[in-house]
C-alpha cells in the first residue's frame, strides 16, 4: 500500500507540536504542562471533583479537545496510538486537583489500563483520592458476558459529555463515578473501515485491507473485526451495525436487551478519519429510520469527526440510552474546541 501524505514538520515531533497547536487555539484556557503530554485548564474552581481523560495520540479530537466547560478538566495524552506514561498522567493529576479528588476516565485497553492504575497509586501516595471509569463500548470486541474485555472506542465521547456536567454539578467524586459508569454502561458502539489509516513516523498503513473489502467491528487502531467482506450499500452497513447494538444486553442481564420501544437515545455517527460528511449522513439518515423501526426516540444526534484514526476510512455508530438522571447531565451546555452544545 502506498505511503500517507501527511502534513508535519519532523514525524517524531508530531505529538508535541499537535499539542502546543491545541494550547494555542484555546487561546490561553489550557495550559501546557511538563512532562509533554500533560495538560489542564488554565482555571479550575476550588473544591470541584476533576475530569481527568486521556490515552493515545492519534485520534484527535480525542481527548484533549474535549476539556473544556461542563467537560474534561485536564488530558494525559501519550505517544501515537501509545498510552500516556504514569509521569505524564501524574503530572495532569496533581494540575487538575482541587482538594475533592480526580475522576480517571479513559478507553479499555491494556497500555492505559496499566499507566493509569501506577498513576492512581502514586497520586493516592500524595494524598490525592482517586477514581477510575474505564469506557468498554465496543460490541465487536467481545461477547456481552465479557463486557470488560471491550475496547473504548467512540462511545468515549457521550460518557465524558454525561462525566463532564456531573463533576460541575456534583462534590462528591463517588457520586460522579456512579454517574459515569451508568453512563459508560448505557452506551453501545461499533464500527466499519473501509481504508486503513498510517502510522505518523513511518507513513505505513495500520493494517492491510483489499480495495473491494471492508473490515466490519473494526478497532480505532486496526484491530480486527467480527466480520470481513466485500463492499456494501450504506443501507446495508448500517443495519448490520445497528442490529448488533441493538440486540446487545445490558450488563449481567443477558436474557433482555438494552435498548427498548420508547426508550430515548443519542446518536453518534463518527467519522474514523477520512469519511466524508455526505457519507456520514448518508447513515445518520438510514440509522434514524431504523431507530424509527424499533420504537426508540432520537434524543439527540452528533455527526462528525470526534474519535479518529489519522485518514482510516470508514465511520462507527454508538447509542446511548437516556434515563431521566442521564438526561440531565446530557444536556447541560457545554464548550470546548472538540464539542460545544447550548
Amino acid at each position: 500500500m502506498p505511503r500517507a501524505k501527511k502534513i508535519l514538520n519532523d514525524p517524531s515531533r508530531a505529538v508535541p507540536e499537535l499539542l502546543e497547536g491545541l494550547v494555542a487555539a484555546y487561546g490561553g484556557s489550557m495550559r501546557l504542562l511538563e512532562p509533554t503530554g500533560a495538560l489542564a485548564k488554565a482555571h479550575i474552581p476550588e473544591g470541584k471533583v476533576a475530569l481527568l481523560i486521556g490515552g493515545g495520540s492519534g485520534h484527535e479530537p480525542l481527548f484533549p479537545a474535549f476539556i473544556g466547560d461542563n467537560l474534561a478538566d485536564g488530558a494525559a495524552c501519550g505517544h501515537v496510538f501509545a498510552a500516556p506514561t504514569p509521569d505524564v498522567i501524574l503530572a495532569a493529576t496533581r494540575a487538575v486537583h482541587r482538594g475533592a479528588g480526580v475522576l480517571y476516565l479513559y478507553g479499555n485497553y491494556a497500555g492505559d489500563n496499566m499507566n493509569f492504575d501506577i498513576a492512581a497509586e502514586l497520586a493516592m501516595e500524595e494524598g490525592i483520592r482517586v477514581e477510575t471509569v474505564r469506557v468498554w463500548d465496543d460490541v465487536a470486541a467481545a461477547p456481552p458476558e465479557r463486557l470488560e474485555d471491550r475496547r473504548g472506542i467512540a462511545g468515549d465521547l457521550f460518557v465524558i459529555k454525561v462525566a463532564g456536567a456531573a463533576a460541575a454539578a456534583l462534590g462528591e467524586l463517588g457520586e460522579v463515578a456512579r454517574v459515569t459508569a451508568k453512563a459508560r454502561d448505557h452506551t453501545r458502539s461499533m464500527g466499519v473501515a473501509v481504508a486503513a489509516g498510517s502510522i505518523p513516523e513511518t507513513g505505513e498503513p495500520t493494517f492491510e485491507l483489499g480495495e473491494d473489502e471492508i473490515e466490519i467491528g473494526m478497532g480505532l487502531h486496526g484491530e480486527p473485526g467480527v466480520a470481513r467482506g466485500p463492499m456494501m450499500l450504506a443501507d446495508a452497513l448500517v443495519d448490520q451495525m445497528l442490529e448488533r447494538i441493538l440486540a446487545d444486553p445490558p450488563a449481567g442481564r443477558l436474557e433482555s436487551r438494552l435498548f427498548r420501544p420508547g426508550d430515548e437515545v443519542c446518536l453518534l455517527v463518527n467519522d474514523l478519519g477520512s469519511t466524508t460528511w455526505m457519507e456520514l449522513l448518508v447513515a445518520c439518515r438510514r440509522a434514524h429510520q431504523v431507530l424509527a423501526r424499533e420504537g426508540l426516540q432520537a434524543h439527540d444526534t452528533v455527526v462528525g469527526s470526534f474519535c479518529t484514526c489519522q485518514e482510516m476510512a470508514g465511520f462507527s455508530l454508538t447509542l446511548l440510552r437516556l434515563d431521566e438522571e442521564l438526561k440531565a447531565y446530557y444536556d447541560a451546555p457545554c464548550s470546548s474546541l472538540g464539542l460545544s452544545r447550548r
